[in-house]
Order: C-alpha cells, then sequence, then structure tokens
C-alpha cells in the first residue's frame, strides 16, 4: 500500500458516490421501465466528481484528474439545464466552478514536480498511463456524448451511447486498476452492472414503443 489507509477511504467515498447514484438512477429507471436523468443523479455526480478530484491529486496519479476533468463541467451544465441552481447561492455555484482550476493550479505550480509526480510517476510506466489515460477518455467522454444530445434535445438525458460508452470505459478502467493494485478503482466499477442494464431498459423500451 503506497498511499496511507485514510487516502484509499477517500477514494472509496468518491466512488461510493458515485454508485449510489447510478444505482438511484437504475432505480428509477426500473419504475417508469424508461431511462431515466433524475436530478439527484447530476448532484451526486457533481460531489462525487469533486471527492475524486481530490483523491487523484493524493494519489498523485494523474489519468484520474484527466478523467474528472472531462466530465466536471458537463455535470453542472446538466444541474443547470434542470432549474436546481435556483436556490443554491451564487458563491457555492462559483467555488463549485472554480475547485478544478484551484487543483490543476496546485498540480502544476511547479512544472518539474508535476512532470515527475504525475507524468513520470515511477509507480505508473508511461505505457499504463496512458493506458489509464485511455479507459478515463473513453469512460469520461460518454459525457461530452451525453451533453451534445441533450443540448440538441433542450433537456437533460441519458442515451444509448453513453451506456455502451460506460461499459468499454468501465472495463479499460477496471484493468488499469488490477495492474496498479488499485482496488479503488476496480471496486468503483461494479456500476457497470447497472450501465448494462440501462442498455437492457432501452431496447425494451423501444420495443414497446
Amino acid at each position: 500500500m503506497d498511499s496511507p489507509a485514510w487516502v484509499y477511504l477517500l477514494g472509496l467515498a468518491g466512488m461510493g458516490i458515485y454508485g449510489t447514484r447510478i444505482v438511484v438512477q437504475w432505480y428509477m429507471s426500473e419504475k417508469s421501465q424508461r431511462v431515466e436523468s433524475p436530478g439527484i443523479y447530476w448532484v451526486m455526480s457533481s460531489i462525487g466528481a469533486i471527492v475524486l478530484y481530490i483523491y487523484g491529486w493524493l494519489r498523485k496519479d494523474f489519468s484520474i484528474i484527466f478523467g474528472e476533468s472531462l466530465s466536471y463541467y458537463i455535470y453542472m451544465w446538466n444541474i443547470g439545464i434542470m432549474g436546481l441552481y435556483k436556490k443554491v447561492p451564487r458563491f457555492v455555484i462559483v467555488l463549485q466552478a472554480l475547485f478544478p482550476l484551484v487543483i490543476l493550479a496546485l498540480i502544476s505550480k511547479d512544472f518539474q514536480t508535476f512532470y515527475d509526480s504525475f507524468l513520470h510517476n515511477e509507480a505508473v510506466p508511461p505505457k499504463l498511463l496512458w493506458f489509464g489515460i485511455a479507459g478515463q477518455f473513453t469512460y469520461e467522454i460518454r459525457s461530452v456524448y451525453q451533453l451534445v444530445y441533450s443540448m440538441r434535445r433542450g433537456e437533460s438525458v441519458l442515451p444509448l451511447g453513453h451506456w455502451l460508452l460506460a461499459v468499454a470505459g468501465s472495463f479499460m478502467i477496471i484493468a488499469y486498476g488490477l495492474i496498479r493494485h488499485d482496488w479503488v478503482l476496480v471496486i468503483g466499477q461494479f456500476a457497470v452492472f447497472f450501465s448494462i442494464r440501462n442498455i437492457m431498459i432501452y431496447f425494451r423500451s423501444r420495443k414497446k414503443d
């Protein structure tokens, strides 16, 4: 174990929030027999991302930080389009928007330290790092797909492509986590089963239509 136990507990907390969001989303989808995009899903996504940003920083794992950076503001967009920010104080929204920039500033203020710790970390060989980044990219690009799809629809939805990319990315992240002996990443991908279930619900609802 190359990090203190509390760091792993923090990572598990972040993954736990991510896992809970999809369980809630899956439950609501099973209930309605359609793939749902509830507001609580996006709120929990945003909270989980903040926790995992900190975890990635503490673990000096750039692939985690990179992955969270791809979807963080998309979570905020979904919260906004659903009108959930209306009762939130403006300073809280500003702090939320600035948070990733603060983390990126912290890890890059000393470029040499940033390079040595994050991009040239002996615990993460270059090929493995790029594989991890590819896995995170595949998983998180689903959020970009979801954003484009939702903007065209004018509402927050979770389309089929979102779930297909989630499944592909999850299996890559599991492989990366196993190689790195990072059980937080491996355990966190248990949600892949719910992603598969959402794909099944999608096709079942299409048949009914």
